[in-house]
């Protein structure tokens, strides 16, 4: 029988203290260190036998783990303690690193995103006692913000200590509050940084106006032909996921946007396959004069940055090619093109098949009260690819640790459903036991 009541005050406990680290991995500092240091000692104190911080020539990880009792499988808990810049502390409503509860969520950098799912896991082992009924290793990584560079290092100079029959990935988030859900899909991702150059220096705008192009104005016309008349991407060779079996109803997805009243949405077709099966291009950024210094110059050079979110089923490799070509092959005023194809990551398709999902399906049901909704997500866990690779029997089960369309990842005033974060930390205990079985 697992206590809640019991474990969930040490769990809340263990997320602040996580929260108040500001474990940025894009800069890093001695607080990563600390972060792990608290992780590892998290574990340690819940029970776990074998606990280690492993440096792995980056940014420290937390390797933690309870061997299996003869006969039963072992389940791998992954979440990352690393998290990104706050921005400008006047974007938030309170101290980005000072975790504050308000209207029943916790607010502060990382408390979605994902420290709750390092405090998730520390639940589970809680609520078992540090002894559950099946083999736990928990891998708490540091650098995954920054893409997780030295992971594929990790996972195979560790692989006997990390080998598991089951790998839950507590990184993703649920659809509807009250509703668990399982992401089975997700999107790769790659990006391209393009320079069109037209003239050999700036000239002034009246002198040439008007016969000499401009390289901002070329660069415009570019990006616009990213896009057909309705907003679908018109990059071709780009592949599409099939048609999700889970429907985003597009007046929940415009307010979980902040669509403002009266904007179209892009593309065609249902929400769901837009933003969880079907290639996404975005302007990410663009090289120009603030319009505070502007001068009437006719500018040589203009460079932006296209990310590409690709389709479940596509190659981030492939995909990126295609983006570049179109990229070359489009540019007006016969500009000189040149296109830097950046790191990508590889989408992916979980299978849902197996005693191992069917087991995860009947503890969250039973956590929740309702029935598990099988989604898509329209980001990208490239590390995911990168575990599927080094276990190839495994099941993978990505699912959230409280996280909602709300809960404002990345942005300011970040935060989790506090009622979400305990139904969570209730389901990985409940899936343990189901394992145990």
């Amino acid at each position: 029988m697992i206590d809640l009541e019991k474990v969930l005050p040490a769990a809340r406990a263990a997320l602040d203290e996580l929260v108040r680290i500001p474990s940025v991995s894009a800069v890093p500092t001695d607080a990563l260190v600390s972060s792990a240091e608290l992780t590892a000692a998290l574990f340690r104190d819940a029970g776990l036998p074998e606990v280690e911080i492993i440096e792995n020539g980056a940014h420290p990880a937390v390797l933690a783990r309870y061997p299996a009792p003869l006969g039963r499988p072992t389940v791998l808990l992954y979440a990352h303690h690393d998290v990104q810049p706050a921005g400008p502390p006047g974007t938030w409503t309170s101290p980005p690193f000072e975790p504050a509860e308000r209207d029943g969520r916790l607010y502060g950098r990382g408390t979605a995103d994902d420290k709750a799912g390092v405090a998730a896991h520390l639940a589970a082992v809680l609520a078992h006692e540090g002894r559950p009924p099946c083999g736990v290793t928990v891998l708490v990584e540091g650098e995954e913000e920054i893409g997780s560079p030295t992971l594929t290092t990790l996972l195979s100079r560790h692989r006997d200590r990390l080998a598991a029959d089951v790998i839950v990935i507590a990184d993703s988030e649920n659809l509807v509050p009250g509703t668990p859900a399982f992401t089975t899909t997700l999107r790769g991702t790659t990006a391209c940084v393009v320079e069109l150059r037209t003239l050999a220096a700036g000239v002034h705008s009246g002198g040439f106006g008007g016969a000499a192009p401009d390289a901002l104005t070329a660069l415009c016309r570019l990006l616009a032909t990213l896009h057909d008349e309705h907003g679908d991407v018109a990059v071709a060779g780009l592949r599409a996921g099939a048609e999700p079996g889970t429907d985003y109803p597009e007046p929940r997805f415009r307010a979980d946007a902040g669509v403002l009243d009266g904007v179209e949405l892009h593309g065609t077709g249902s929400v769901a396959a837009r933003v969880w099966t079907r290639p996404a291009v975005s302007v990410l950024a663009v090289d120009a004069p603030p319009v505070a210094a502007a001068s009437n110059t006719l500018h040589a050079v203009a460079r932006a940055k296209v990310g590409l979110r690709v389709a479940p089923g596509d190659d981030a490799a492939r995909a990126g090619a295609a983006l570049a070509e179109h990229l070359r092959t489009h540019a007006p005023f016969g500009a000189h093109v040149s296109v830097t194809v950046g790191e990508t990551g590889q989408p992916f398709s979980v299978d849902t098949s197996g005693r191992w999902f069917a087991a995860a399906a009947r503890a969250y049901r039973t956590a929740y009260g309702r029935d598990v909704e099988y989604i898509g997500s329209g980001g990208s866990i490239p590390f995911v690819a990168a575990f599927a690779e080094a276990f190839p029997a495994a099941t993978i089960l990505i699912t959230g640790a409280g996280a909602d369309n709300l809960s404002r990842a990345h942005g300011p005033d970040e935060s989790v459903p506090l009622a979400e974060f305990a139904r969570a930390c209730h389901a990985e205990a409940l899936l343990l036991g189901e394992l145990g079985r």
